[in-house]
């Protein structure tokens, strides 16, 4: 696999809801907020970590079902992030819709521990964080 640079650009102002933060993901506008009391203007990051891992996994999966002719008519990923262990658990539930046997389900379900979002949260990626000159 080449080389790939995914950029997003985040902005946070005092003059903004106290916590909301712009970003520039490619050619689309995103916010982030905390939530009720402290602002609600948007998903909480944690929410936009676990619609980024559902996304993966229900693209990915729906990606594969059309390459390989299977009769998945949709699919619904349930995703809860669970605290109080060190580092916490992500829990995913798949729901698919279509005729499918159990061992097209079962490879489906494979598929999903496939994902490259799964991938880099398993695995875990090194941040490299910087100041930029002013």
């Amino acid at each position: 696999m080449s080389d790939q640079l995914i950029h997003v650009t985040t902005n946070s102002s005092t003059a903004d809801a106290p916590w909301r933060v712009s970003m520039q993901a490619g050619h689309h506008d995103v916010v982030a907020d905390e939530p009720e009391p402290a602002g609600d203007t948007g998903p909480s990051p944690f929410e936009l970590y676990l619609a980024s891992l559902g996304s993966c996994t229900a693209i990915t999966i729906r990606m594969y079902a059309e390459r390989k002719g299977r009769a998945l008519e949709s699919v619904s990923v349930d995703l809860s992030y669970r605290t109080g262990a060190d580092p916490g658990r992500i829990e995913r539930a798949l729901h698919f819709a279509g005729r499918l046997d159990e061992a097209q389900r079962a490879r489906l379900t494979d598929i999903a521990e496939r994902t490259p979002i799964t991938k880099v949260v398993k695995a875990g990626v090194e941040v490299l964080t910087t100041v930029a000159a002013a």
